[in-house]
């Protein structure tokens, strides 16, 4: 027994000092280089809100958007003109125009007619005569120049946050900045050089056939260009082709093929004369990955869609023993000689490629490519979105929390109150060493799911403990009672984190963001916590009951057994929770059309830059604005010596109105510093439409199965009960904020998912105690719920008071910033644990209740129909002994 029980805290030790171990290089800087070199070089990472990082501003070339789409609808045009038997010349896009030569001067009302059938979005701006033909100028429509401009931001965005998300950097802010820039906020990289690469990279993917029948000498003729001036070097592919205008043959230009002499490892250029139509872009890719080859160089292997596969089929079945170019953003891959028709759907991009750079292609060939190519306009280091200040009170907010929940539980349950705080100190370092391994990124929303799995933690204790106070109450001697604590509460708690992971699961594979980063850290916290909670403390009471050092265990009861009729209350609290569920549908269909009190984040808003001649604080500029409140706006200091980038809510004043009345606030705060402007401009939200539709995806799809785990676990009546429970909870606290004219921010709404999961676990443990009952005795179902409710409501007092103890400090200690936070986390709170008692309990009880009376009903039918039966018998028993007695 002792050699298991030794072998058993072995175990909890080497956990302990591996989690250490792998948390050191985030918890301090000061390591010798041994230590990263040798045993853990990184650990988890801080995010934006509490780091800072880069902070970029991309600008969108909108002409080549138009440019690009001006050659789509030019090769069409000519397509089409050749069908119809027209004799038309489309040259190259130049300044937002198409030209297009139409050789005989009598097929202009066919022309026309063809403009005018197919191709809406074009209108002629002009025409000349030009020896026989016509020569046309052709250019967008303005509303469709317009319309395609916006589509170019958006999916130049969405792009974007494909790339970093599949780069592997997390909750980055992405977000769109006047009429064509996006800002892309990235927390502290160790590659910055090759996150802008991959940022930048247009990657437009073409396949597209060389042209080797015409011999013409491409090197010469691009030799002689250059010694007759025409091309000057470092020159473009663009001007490259211009050069050669007349020299080559229609519909063919001219591109650089890049290949590595294998000799002596320098890269090639190759012109080569290719035609003009794309036959496969990249919209045909459906994966791409990283390959090593025969000379032990990586290659991208693309794998097409199914459609993009019958296509390739084709063009490589057409073309054998033709070359076909790989061209990636203007330059030639690889351009290998067709041998047979490729029927798999797979093709190989080749090239002078690093392990990196090879990575690198593959995640933006699977993103997409980008409308339009981006540069780099602005690079500069920021300071974390919440402040330096306010991440200073909120660390001292949380050291006061976390002290006031110890203080509690030594108070209440005394010796195991400090078994309970070993289990919870263990939980943090585990849960610290966890996301260290896997390199998470932290942010405040993953703190969040940390509090959380930290009041599950302590939940799990003081619900061992309660069952230990009951099965000592029992007159059970000590070993006992302890067994039976852990033995009755097992599925108690199983069931309870079950829950709550299959939420954190939907919110990680379906969330995006700060939602992923709160599902992380709540999974693994749960899963620690039911190894913590359920072995790592019952081997500390194995070894002092073995040892004979733990005698008795005696617990403070302040609530001692209670009879309150809460199933009574039902129609009472009906009444509020109608109400409290009006109030936030209210609230959150005004929200979803844009009306109410949205944050930057959800609303977009102005951000402006200021410089300033000294050095400043941020909790000095952070008081400055507090005063004229303006505390919410997001703060961060930047690299250039004295810059300050301020974030806020855009209100009806114009932009520039907004900067010159911060630069007043300033200034006069803070005379002694002088804040200039340098810069203003709008920018978009950073919780995107599609963001917000994978959430509320998300959340959905977590709350069916909550109701398919709970149905199965319990009933399907439990599981419906559960999920109206939360979905009251969020509702509610979502309601009284709109009332309340709180500014809605992506931190409330991490709130309202911890508050959900919080909710969510005490009913939960409440309904296990139902269904236990329940298997006990036949009793009336109200008294069964009663008496439940009753038995469990030490443990959530309890377990209420050391979480509200902790969002207390937050809202009192934790700065204007995080105070929203606190404040819906404290509502959630008060109002989880009331629905649990007075919101999923009475809908058991109506739901369980109509169901029986359906079932007496069903009774009193078959027993009518016994009694009808039994007479008819009697009365044809009676029938036929007259008829005998006749007889006789």
């Amino acid at each position: 027994m002792l050699k298991k029980i030794r072998l058993k805290f072995l175990l909890l030790f080497v956990l302990t000092i591996a989690s250490i171990i792998l948390m050191l290089p985030s918890v301090t800087p000061h390591l010798p280089d041994w230590y990263k070199q040798y045993i853990w070089k990184e650990g988890f990472r801080l995010g934006l809100d509490l780091k800072g990082g880069m902070h970029l501003i991309l600008q969108v070339d909108m002409d080549q958007a138009v440019q690009n789409n001006l050659t789509i609808q030019g090769q069409d045009l000519k397509e089409l003109a050749e069908k119809r038997g027209l004799d038309l010349q489309v040259g190259l896009p130049h300044a937002g125009v198409l030209t297009a030569n139409l050789v005989k001067a009598d097929e202009q009302s066919a022309f026309n007619q063809l403009v005018k059938e197919e191709f809406s979005q074009l209108e002629v701006k002009g025409s000349t005569r030009q020896g026989s033909g016509v020569v046309y100028t052709l250019a967008l429509r303005p509303q469709v120049v317009t319309e395609l401009q916006d589509n170019t931001r958006s999916q130049s965005l969405e792009v974007i946050r494909n790339r970093i998300d599949q780069f592997g950097v997390t909750e980055p802010v992405i977000v769109p900045q006047g009429d064509d820039q996006i800002v892309v906020q990235l927390p502290g990289l160790q590659d910055p050089q090759r996150a802008m690469d991959l940022i930048g990279q247009t990657a437009q993917l073409e396949f597209k056939l060389v042209d080797d029948s015409h011999g013409l000498n491409l090197e010469e003729l691009i030799d002689e260009a250059s010694a007759r001036g025409r091309l000057k070097p470092g020159y473009t592919r663009e001007e490259l082709n211009l050069a050669l205008a007349g020299k080559l043959p229609p519909d063919t230009e001219v591109y650089i093929e890049k290949s590595i002499d294998r000799a002596t490892g320098s890269i090639k250029r190759i012109p080569l004369l290719v035609q003009k139509k794309a036959l496969m872009t990249g919209a045909a890719v459906k994966s791409a990955a990283v390959r090593i080859g025969d000379y032990n160089e990586p290659y991208v292997s693309v794998d097409f869609s199914s459609s993009g596969a019958r296509q390739f089929g084709q063009i490589t079945g057409a073309n054998v023993n033709r070359r076909l170019a790989i061209i990636l953003d203007g330059v030639v891959r690889s351009a290998p000689t067709i041998k047979e028709r490729i029927g798999g759907g797979k093709a190989q991009i080749t090239g002078a490629y690093t392990s990196e750079e090879a990575h690198d292609l593959a995640i933006v060939l699977r993103a997409g490519a980008l409308p339009a190519s981006v540069r780099i306009v602005q690079n500069i280091t920021v300071g974390p979105t919440l402040g330096l200040d306010s991440i200073h009170k909120g660390v001292v907010a949380g050291v006061i929390g976390t002290f006031l929940v110890i203080g509690f539980m030594i108070f209440y349950y005394r010796l195991s109150g400090l078994v309970a705080n070993y289990a919870l100190i263990l939980n943090i370092i585990m849960l610290l060493g966890a996301l260290s391994l896997v390199h998470a990124t932290l942010t405040l929303p993953g703190i969040a799911g940390i509090i959380l799995s930290i009041g599950m933690a302590v939940d799990s204790n003081v619900l061992i403990y309660e069952r230990m106070r009951e099965e000592f109450h029992a007159g059970k001697p000590l070993k006992a009672g302890v067994d039976g604590g852990y033995d009755k509460a097992f599925l108690t708690i199983v069931d309870s984190h079950v829950t709550t992971l299959i939420t954190a699961v939907a919110l990680f594979l379906f969330g995006t963001g700060p939602i992923r980063g709160f599902a992380v850290t709540l999974s693994v916290g749960v899963i620690l916590n039911l190894f913590t909670a359920l072995f790592g403390t019952r081997v500390v009471y194995d070894y002092l009951i073995f040892k004979r050092w733990l005698t008795n265990l005696s617990f403070l009861e302040v609530f001692r057994k209670t009879h309150f009729d809460f199933i009574g209350f039902r129609k009472y609290t009906v009444v509020v929770s109608g109400l409290l569920c009006a109030l936030g549908l209210v609230a959150f269909i005004q929200l979803s059309r844009g009306h109410g009190n949205l944050g930057v984040e959800f609303a977009g808003g102005a951000m402006v830059q200021f410089k300033a001649d000294k050095p400043f604080t941020v909790e000095a500029v952070r008081d400055a604005l507090n005063q004229k409140g303006w505390g919410h706006a997001e703060i961060q200091p930047t690299d250039a010596g004295g810059g300050l980038m301020v974030k806020l809510k855009k209100s009806e004043e114009s932009v520039g109105k907004m900067a010159d009345e911060l630069a007043v606030i300033f200034n006069q705060s803070l005379s002694g510093n002088h804040f200039s402007i340098e810069g203003t401009s709008e920018i978009g939200a950073s919780v995107s439409k599609d963001l917000r539709k994978w959430a509320i995806i998300a959340i959905v799809i977590s709350l069916i199965g909550i109701i398919v785990y709970l149905a199965w676990r319990f009933e399907f009546v439990f599981g419906v009960a559960a999920a109206i429970a939360t979905f009251h909870d969020v509702l509610a606290v979502l309601g009284i904020f709109y009332l309340l004219d709180k500014e809605i921010t992506l931190l409330v709404v991490t709130a309202l998912l911890t508050l959900a999961g919080y909710s969510l676990t005490d009913t939960v443990v409440v309904f296990d105690r139902i269904r236990e009952n329940l298997a006990k005795t036949r009793d009336n179902l109200g008294k069964i719920i009663n008496l439940s409710v009753n038995e469990v409501l030490s443990r959530t007092i309890v377990t209420t008071t050391t979480v509200f103890l902790v969002v207390l400090a937050l809202f009192i200690f934790g700065g204007v910033v995080i105070q929203d936070f606190a404040l819906a986390m404290l509502l959630g709170v008060i109002i989880g644990t009331y629905s649990s008692i007075f919101v999923a309990s009475p809908i058991i009880h109506a739901w369980r209740k109509e169901t029986k009376k359906v079932i007496v009903k069903k009774e009193k039918v078959i027993e009518l129909a016994a009694q009808q039966q039994k007479r008819s018998q009697k009365k044809e028993k009676e029938a036929a002994q007259r008829k005998k007695g006749g007889r006789k």
